[in-house]
């Protein structure tokens, strides 16, 4: 049976995308040693925030155990070869090409570890012209058309967050687990390849869709969906927002009638299906402004739960470290204890200690006894 803590994971990895994925096998049980060059893993440079450590670093690298390498040094890259003869997931992000240039490419290293699953992270993948280049999150969220349809009307937008590098490590975290899960039948490992680029292509496939099959860009609507009226955020009296989504006719007519308080609009043929108020935005938009401007943002929330129409506050990040529903876990810094935000999966009989943040190199002379 499958037991992510028999499990030896070596990550080669910088940045988001590869230590968000092997965080992941870290907090699942899995025992992860990452490879770090002498000056680290550019991440911990990122911000000094907590405690004087990388946000982005305290985040994505709890559990792990921290090894200095060379990898172009042919005793560290003996080391190497060592950790990953008893290794079961290797994974690496390096730039294009460099893990292979060093003699860590995954197909020469799934044929000299045949039980190892590899997996290389990567900006645009290993072929075509864009495989040499390097990609941040930004660039690709540019590249692959995210931020075109981010924004407002007026501008496109980046997504707040290392939207790019967050998906292509939980890609890649799936990946690696459906590996192991058929290596429990095969007793093989396997080659993954998961790059940014396809990672956003395929969050974006209803844009394409639309697109290739109606020849329509999706717009930029700001805090509104593009493809579905009413769903987004209104005005109150109070001047604080209420984001409001109606998903079929049944809740449109109780919307109507209990919330805007005129039955009859549910009939209207500008108004009685999605792909009519859509197309008549500006309208419904008016009708719904013109109600929640003389209601103060409780009161319009109250006619929202009696009429069972789904909504939510427009909180700010100051407003989600009140929420009562955000969970934290403690872990331990180089520089002091800190509180991040939990795991989203909750699983029952999980291990409860609390996880360290290892500072650069910290396990190095361990490690390289227990693998000499």
């Amino acid at each position: 049976m499958l037991n992510l803590q028999d499990m030896l994971v070596v990550s080669l990895e910088q940045a988001v995308a590869a230590p968000f994925c092997s965080n992941r096998l870290a907090q699942a049980g899995a025992r992860v040693i990452k490879i770090e060059r002498a000056e680290g893993d550019f991440a911990r440079g990122y911000d000094d925030v907590v405690h004087g450590e990388s946000a982005y670093f305290v985040w994505l690298n709890q559990g792990k155990e921290s090894l200095v390498l060379d990898i172009k040094n042919d005793v560290d890259a003996e080391l190497l070869h060592r950790l990953l003869a008893r290794a079961d997931v290797f994974i690496q992000n390096l730039a294009p090409g460099a893990a292979g240039r060093a003699g860590f490419g995954s197909e020469v290293l799934c044929e000299r570890y045949p039980r190892l699953v590899c997996c290389d992270i990567s900006g645009y993948g290993d072929s075509g012209d864009y495989s040499r280049m390097k990609a941040y999150d930004l660039l690709v969220q540019c590249e692959s058309g995210m931020a075109s349809i981010t924004g407002t009307p007026e501008a496109p937008g980046r997504i707040g967050v290392s939207a790019c590098d967050i998906n292509c490590g939980q890609q890649a975290y799936a990946a690696i687990l459906e590996a192991l899960i058929d290596r429990e039948s095969s007793a093989s490992g396997a080659v993954i390849k998961v790059s940014l680029f396809d990672g956003m292509a395929e969050w974006l496939a209803v844009p394409l869709l639309h697109y290739d099959y109606s020849g329509k860009i999706q717009p930029r609507v700001g805090i509104n969906h593009a493809t579905i009226s009413p769903y987004g955020a209104y005005r109150c009296r109070d001047q604080l927002d209420v984001v409001l989504a109606i998903q079929n006719e049944r809740e449109w007519a109780r919307f109507c009638e209990q919330v805007l308080g005129d039955a009859a609009l549910a009939a209207d043929p500008r108004l009685d299906s999605n792909v009519s108020r859509v197309n008549n935005r500006a309208h419904v938009d008016k009708l719904i402004a013109d109600v929640f401007s003389g209601l103060d943002q409780e009161q319009a929330i109250e006619r929202l739960q009696v009429a069972g129409i789904a909504f939510g506050r427009l909180n700010d990040i100051a407003g989600l470290a009140r929420h009562p529903q955000l969970r934290r876990v403690a872990v331990d810094t180089p520089s002091g204890p800190a509180e991040v935000v939990a795991v989203a999966a909750i699983r029952e009989r999980a291990a409860g200690s609390t996880p360290k943040v290892p500072a650069l190199g910290e396990h190095t002379r361990a490690l390289r006894a227990e693998f000499s």
